[in-house]
């Protein structure tokens, strides 16, 4: 009998932690992490890592792939897909639940569609496409990746030849989505409801650390240019930090940008049906429905 994953994805803001860390305390489960952001350290607020939250009537949910990197380092599909081998294993030999939550589409096709990256050596087959011009470049991973979903691929050239190596990896399958039997609930909530979550958390994190969070990362040595590739909140406090934009253009533009995430966030998940991938959607209060499927996963397997 396969080991059982249970995943809980969805867009930004909409309570995915909360329903996973229940799910784990409830069911003997350990946390994987399917978030690009969140494996650097020092990285907390923007992020939104909320290690708070994982900790329930004074029991602490373990984690895993999180803060195990300096931002310094590179980190990549081909670290992360090891990276969570490793931590299934680790817990699933435990006799424990491995629930992997989070919403880089890009991460969770990675592990529950079997992505070949086996054999790609990002540094090295980065070094292919330097002379390569910006344009030829966007159409070469156009032509790789007809439906492209993930837009800020194309605003970075270092981005961009990144999801060149992976959109050429990604025409083979391995068998890592055959190491277990899944069960995907894909957290939802409604448009005007996002829109809220979005504004309260980023007021939230605005006041209470995150322009200090951007300011150490530059002390450490990250250069604003590093900073932008971290994308979304990193990107704009950037462009503030630099004087390129004041605080309220800023706050203004960042809310905007991780409501079109959110969107490109479902476009992908969306994709990830169309190609087969089962996601029983519910709502994020519907914490007894995730219980009660998740219970009948556990007893019975993909055949309930």
């Amino acid at each position: 009998m396969k080991p059982k994953l249970v995943v809980v994805l969805g867009p930004t803001a909409v309570g995915k932690t909360k329903i996973a860390v229940n799910l784990a305390a409830k069911f003997n489960g350990e946390i994987i992490s399917a978030d690009s952001r969140q494996v650097y350290k020092f990285m907390d607020i923007g992020t939104g890592k909320d290690l708070n939250e994982y900790s329930i009537e004074n029991k602490n949910i373990p984690y895993h792939l999180i803060n195990i990197i300096s931002p310094t380092e590179e980190y990549d599909l081909f670290k992360y897909q090891n990276d969570f081998r490793f931590a299934f294993k680790t817990i699933t030999a435990a006799n424990r639940l491995p629930i992997l939550v989070g919403g880089t589409g890009l991460y969770l096709s990675s592990v529950l569609q079997g992505y070949n990256l086996s054999a790609v050596n990002f540094e090295e087959e980065m070094k292919l496409y330097e002379n390569y011009s910006f344009e030829e470049l966007l159409e070469l991973l156009k032509s790789k990746n007809p439906k492209l979903h993930n837009t800020t691929d194309i605003t970075d050239r270092k981005r961009l030849i990144r999801a060149i190596i992976i959109a050429s990896a990604n025409q083979e399958k391995n068998t890592s989505s055959e190491m277990f039997d899944s069960l995907i609930l894909g957290i939802h909530a409604d448009i005007s409801k996002v829109k809220k979550n979005i504004e309260a958390r980023l007021k939230f994190r605005l006041e209470n650390g995150m322009i200090d969070e951007a300011k150490n990362l530059l002390n450490m040595g990250i250069s604003f240019e590093k900073l932008k590739y971290f994308g979304l909140e990193y990107k704009f406090l950037s462009e503030y930090l630099q004087g390129n934009l004041n605080y309220n253009d800023m706050h203004q533009k960042l809310r905007s940008a991780i409501f079109n995430f959110a969107k490109r966030q479902m476009t992908w998940f969306r994709k990830m049906e169309k190609e087969g991938i089962k996601i029983n959607w519910i709502e994020s209060e519907q914490f007894d429905f995730a219980s009660q499927l998740t219970r009948k996963f556990i007893e019975n397997g993909n055949d309930q």
